[in-house]
């Protein structure tokens, strides 16, 4: 028999199917371990057949890895579906795999166990043991009652002369037991609510339709509730579902959410995840000891058989969307996996992308629709500050007024409140008073951010990290101006205003320890703390009975990049994060800073017009043809030499010029410099192409092609659909 390996190296020069010699206990999906030149490498079987298709001497599979294939059959058909997608065989597996589990780097946790030798009369047996042995009496009676109980429990309350005693004597003995490795959730009190009119129409909705449905649903309608009763509805016919968060930081209220439901069901799935526990959660999918699959962006390739729904919450997020290698949109990974297991499909938004939404007007998804929060209040008012007001009357500081007022207010009433700044660190940068000199990472063409926790200039792009200086090193001037303010800045000044209130921060800088997600949450969900500071960490999923105000402290952050998306994420950032305040019985308040009180995002945001955003955002990118009227593919040309990576991608602008002139379908290209020049040592220009629509199947693989040509040993060329970030 003929088995058809993929070998674990991503390298273009190996992306393909090699032929090995196996015998009859190989399957399509094992992990075997095959010679490839003068190694031995892991590799993944993708087929079965009789004949090879060369003519070169075969060489046999060492062994097998695993006693059962890992690798379900649709991940195969998932791999052919994602390589025409420009992705390479290697990569894709390594998605579908635990990392740590290729290599056998992470294995079962086997502890021991003592076990009562049931075999034995216990009556008997325990009256043979001496009054005096009053410990081996004890631990014989629980062990027997218990049937067993893990030995670094045992030897919490006896000695282990005791265990040795009892063992010799035949009556009790040890055995290594696999442990699950469980990662810890936010507690939550379980319980099943009566559904709204409006809830109960969705969910019967989805539940009695198939097909992709679009969620529209204001924040505090009660979509997640709706997603259970799906997923209940699916467990209910034998299935399995997935449900995915935009962000790891939801996932420990989520998980104890879910868990509360759906009890020991529930796997958590994100890169959170200590490696023993990420393993643990993952085989438990695959034995099918768990049946709902619940994480971030990864959780979308859990090995589950039988799928019978998908949800992508926030289906907006461009965290859904992985832009390093491998690159690949979860929306069109769950298509594919609902469409092969026969599965409903619901992606779900307060602020769906202009895309969904127009697929949605269009017939395309089934749109289903919550205008109303479940407990009937209003939702928060937003009231706008213009901070160039703030400044015409002195003041200079992050706060305004108003906001100053509103905090106190809320405070004095035992209330919590969220301050939300889109940007972390301490300053965004230092410049030099006397000569404007501005400390830059040395690596990326950026400048370096300062944090004030540890001293540090670091870059939010590569990770490199500086002592801070305290005297431009150019010129020896001491007076140093901080550039914009970051989340560290803004939790010293509000505890400064403030000096009697708890305040805790929430960003990546704060979140970088184990279970640290868990542990802010929890303390702010419990009134450990009075207000929240945070980034967009904070902005979307939280559901805080006590908060009631909410701060944004700069709404312009995202407003003015070089992106057709950027109006789109400011009106998202601002509805999602406004809807943190007044869940409960407590009505909320939304206070709103900006220098830019007329631009018409914050027209729309202010009265939560979803549907005037997007008529108004749909008819601009119709007009400048941007998606969702066309596909815009952006061919990432790097090099460590910047003629290399400039000469590049003239060269390939130049024959995707000529592909245009022979082929229908490409409407415009563009070469330039990336807005990033440099980054992570490498120099970076690109070419952004606009092809139409019914076009892609047949262009796309034509631009792949070309990008695989350019690529040499020393330029390296990337492809993206749709970039999100044009940096």
């Amino acid at each position: 028999m003929i088995a058809e390996v993929v070998v674990d190296i991503s390298s273009s020069d190996v992306d393909k199917v090699f032929d090995y010699i196996a015998d009859g206990s190989v399957s399509a999906g094992d992990r075997v371990l095959v010679p490839f030149g003068r190694q031995k490498l892991e590799g993944v079987v993708v087929g079965l057949k009789e004949n090879p298709t060369t003519s070169h001497t075969l060489k046999a599979i060492e062994k097998r890895l695993d006693p059962e294939p890992l690798i379900l059959p649709e991940f195969i058909a998932l791999t052919e579906f994602m390589r025409k997608k420009n992705l390479r065989y290697a990569d894709c597996f390594r998605l579908f795999i635990p990392g740590k589990l290729r290599g056998g780097r992470v294995r079962e946790l086997l502890r021991n166990h003592l076990f009562a030798n049931l075999d034995k009369d216990f009556g008997k047996e325990y009256e043979s043991i001496p009054l005096r042995a009053k410990a081996q009496r004890a631990l014989y009676k629980e062990l027997y009652e218990a049937k067993s109980l893990p030995e670094r429990v045992v030897l919490e309350k006896y000695a282990s002369s005791t265990i040795k005693a009892l063992t010799e004597a035949g009556l009790i003995f040890k055995e290594a037991v696999g442990e699950s490795r469980t990662p810890v959730s936010m507690s939550v009190k379980g319980n099943r609510p009566v559904l709204t009119k409006a809830q109960q129409a969705v969910a019967d909705k989805i539940i009695s339709s198939d097909g992709t449905f679009l969620l529209h649903g204001v924040t505090g309608s009660g979509k997640t509730e709706v997603y259970m009763r799906v997923i209940e509805d699916a467990l209910g016919r034998g299935k399995t579902a997935i449900m995915l968060v935009p962000e790891i930081a939801l996932t420990p209220q989520m998980l104890g959410i879910f868990r509360a439901r759906f009890g020991s069901t529930v796997s958590i799935q994100h890169s959170g995840l200590s490696d023993g526990e990420r393993f643990d959660e993952w085989m438990r999918l695959r034995r099918g000891e768990a049946k709902v699959a619940l994480g971030a962006r990864s959780a979308i390739f859990a090995p589950l058989k039988d799928v019978g729904v998908i949800i992508m919450d926030e289906e907006h997020d461009s965290s859904y969307i992985s832009e390093s290698n491998p690159r690949y949109f979860t929306s069109e990974i769950a298509e594919f996996r609902a469409k092969y297991n026969g599965a409903k499909l619901v992606l779900g938004s307060a602020t769906p992308s202009v895309e969904s939404y127009y697929k949605a007007l269009n017939g395309e998804y089934v749109l289903v629709e919550m205008p109303e929060r479940v407990n009937a209040r209003e939702l928060p008012l937003i009231e706008t500050v213009d901070m160039r007001e703030e400044i015409r009357k002195g003041n200079l500081g992050l706060f305004s007024s108003r906001l100053v007022r509103e905090i106190d207010l809320a405070l004095k009433e035992k209330n919590q409140v969220m301050l939300f700044l889109n940007r972390r660190g301490y300053a965004s940068f230092l410049r030099c008073r006397n000569c404007g000199f501005v400390p830059k990472c040395p690596d990326c063409d950026v400048s370096l951010t300062y944090h004030i926790e540890d001293d540090t200039l670091r870059c939010h792009y590569c990770g490199a990290r500086f002592k801070s200086i305290d005297a431009c090193p150019k010129c020896g001037y001491t007076d140093l101006k901080e550039g914009k303010t970051g989340t560290e800045k803004l939790e010293e000044e509000t505890k400064r205003i403030f000096p009697d209130a708890r305040v805790i921060r929430m960003d990546n800088d704060t979140t970088r320890l184990r279970d640290a997600y868990t542990d802010i949450l929890t303390k702010f969900s419990s009134g450990e703390a009075d207000i929240l500071v945070g980034t967009q960490m904070i902005a979307k999923g939280h559901d805080f009975k006590d908060v009631t105000l909410v701060g944004i402290i700069d709404a312009d952050i995202a407003l003015y990049y070089s992106d057709y998306r950027s109006a789109e994420r400011t009106f998202q950032l601002i509805t999602q994060v406004s809807g943190r305040a007044g869940r409960a019985d407590k009505a909320g308040k939304v206070v709103m800073q900006t220098y830019s009180p007329n631009h018409y995002v914050y027209r729309f945001a202010k009265s939560y017009d979803y549907r005037g955003f997007y008529d108004n955002e749909i008819r601009a990118r119709e007009l400048t043809k941007y998606p969702p009227f066309t596909k815009i593919v952006r061919l990432l040309v790097l090099s460590d030499a910047e003629e290399l990576a400039r000469s590049g991608a003239r060269s390939l602008a130049a024959e995707v010029v000529t592909l245009k002139n022979e082929r229908a379908g490409i409407m415009r290209v563009q070469v330039m410099q990336s807005a990033i020049k440099r980054l992570k040592s490498y120099y970076r220009y690109q070419v952004v192409i606009w092809i139409d629509c019914d076009a892609e199947d047949e262009i796309c693989p034509l631009l792949y092609a070309a990008a695989g040509r350019a690529s040499t040993g020393k330029v390296s060329v990337f492809t993206e659909i749709n970039p999100q970030q044009m940096l």
